[in-house]
């Protein structure tokens, strides 16, 4: 690599491009250096915070020029170390906040990669429009971090992840050159399809500075509730059964088992499952319907999407397929139930030590997994607890494990076993939160080495130098 400039002077530059104000080193800079989970802490050499694409432009052309590393950072709520800048410049989105356009009969938004996702939420709904990803960290977490890390969360079942919403890009390069992939089209087959590129790739090819993004009609109604299924496969019945009956109107369906209730019971006492703690197979589940048909009420003042998950719940009660159900009367009730699912992350990282996993398998196959891995634990480590929530329409799990024992060797022998299990079932080791740097050694494992050699080369050829996000992604 070419030398760099002493942090004097490059430090001088930096402030150059973007004032002393947006400028940060130091106790200013340490804050920016703590990720979420706490686990990975560092100092950058600076923080800098650019207004336009322009300065990021700018910015990263001295980089280029300095062989300086360069770590992006949106909201900074990624789970494996993504943004992690051990004496690396820092560059925050956070000033590029603006929602530029959006366009409601073409139904679409043009945003900046600073814009937190709840601002768009909003910003849609205002025009009877939604942005439909919807996660926990919604009210912190940036466009520029959802694009980076193809975000998943509880509407993937319907709409599809991040990479799917996205219609175009602005990315700027590893050298300062602007691509410009800003796409207000559905159809575009003039090449490689270099958006995919970037999207997902944790800031390691290039910096997302601005996004095209697909808006849908806001649903005017929704059927929301709680459901104690028999068992994981009766539950995809009625899945499918639900996706059936209303051509396809199902948001969510979300899993939590009976450790995740009383987990729930223990940390967060004030919220209370309409069902209970003890159910063994809780699902909740949500329709979002927009057609009149589904949302006028009749006239005894009833919805009819929820008279129709009524009489769904009430024949799958009646069949043996559920023991209990509850629909949501009100949107407090409503609020309650998604609250009881979004604290997944609060009860769960509150007590250490901990094993994390973010898998996907096969939605017919997820039963199959959890036997698997908890007989697998039980031969590695027999007291070891569990804590499971799953978006189980589309096969994903958050398995987490809390050791007997703060010992490394014991939790790579755990995190190896769930892996194994997981590619044995045809599935991936990282559903929806990356591979920064905690699933590198994951990628070693199991990524296809054809696979991995092809990213490798895409990574040199985009940033010859190595100052993209070094050390992430690419083992």
């Amino acid at each position: 690599m070419a030398s760099r400039l002493n942090t004097d002077a490059l430090i001088s530059q930096l402030t150059g491009i973007v004032g002393n104000k947006h400028l940060l080193t130091g106790h200013d800079a340490a804050p920016y250096g703590k990720d979420w989970t706490g686990k990975y802490i560092a100092q950058p050499l600076a923080v800098v915070r650019p207004g336009t694409t322009r300065e990021v432009s700018q910015i990263l052309r001295l980089a280029s020029d300095t062989a300086t590393p360069v770590v992006p950072v949106a909201g900074n709520t990624g789970l494996v170390g993504g943004t992690h800048a051990p004496d690396a410049v820092m560059l925050s989105v956070e000033r590029m906040n603006k929602i530029q356009d959006i366009r409601a009969d073409a139904r679409i938004a043009i945003v900046q990669a600073g814009v937190v996702l709840s601002h768009l939420h909003a910003a849609a709904d205002n025009l009877g429009l939604s942005f439909p990803l919807f996660f926990g960290a919604r009210g912190t977490a940036m466009i520029g971090g959802v694009l980076s890390t193809n975000a998943g969360g509880s509407n993937v079942l319907r709409y599809g992840n991040a990479r799917a919403l996205c219609l175009g890009l602005e990315v700027v390069l590893a050298d300062g050159e602007v691509m410009n992939l800003m796409s207000e089209l559905h159809k575009d087959n003039s090449g490689y399809d270099l958006k995919d590129l970037f999207i997902g790739a944790e800031g390691t090819l290039g910096i997302i500075t601005a996004a095209v993004l697909k808006l849908v009609a806001k649903p005017q109604a929704y059927a929301t509730a709680m459901v104690a299924a028999t068992s994981l496969a009766d539950a995809l019945t009625l899945l499918n059964r639900l996706q059936e009956a209303t051509g396809g109107m199902v948001e969510a369906f979300e899993y939590m088992p009976r450790s995740y209730l009383r987990r729930l019971g223990k940390v967060r006492p004030d919220l209370v499952p309409p069902l209970g703690l003890d159910q063994n197979c809780t699902i909740l589940l949500e329709l979002g319907a927009t057609a009149a048909r589904d949302t006028t009420p009749t006239a005894d003042g009833s919805i009819p999407v929820n008279d129709l998950l009524e009489t769904a719940l009430a024949e799958m009660v009646e069949n043996g397929l559920a023991t209990d159900a509850v629909v949501a009367r009100s949107q407090a009730q409503r609020q309650n139930m998604w609250a009881i699912r979004e604290v997944a992350a609060e009860i769960t990282f509150g007590r250490i030590p901990r094993l994390d996993t973010d898998v996907a398998v096969a939605v017919d196959k997820v039963s199959t997994f959890l036997d698997a891995v908890l007989a697998g634990l039980s031969e590695i480590d027999l007291d070891a607890e569990t804590i499971t929530v799953a978006h189980l329409g589309d096969g994903n799990l958050h398995f987490s494990v809390w050791p007997t024992a703060d010992d490394q060797g014991l939790m790579d022998r755990i995190l190896t076993m769930i892996e194994d299990v997981t590619v044995g079932l045809g599935g991936s080791f990282s559903a929806e939160h990356g591979i920064g740097l905690s699933k590198l050694d994951s990628m070693r494992r199991h990524k296809d080495p054809v696979a991995l050699a092809a990213m490798a080369r895409i990574k040199r050829a985009l940033d010859p130098k190595g100052i993209m996000n070094p050390g992430k992604v690419v083992p």
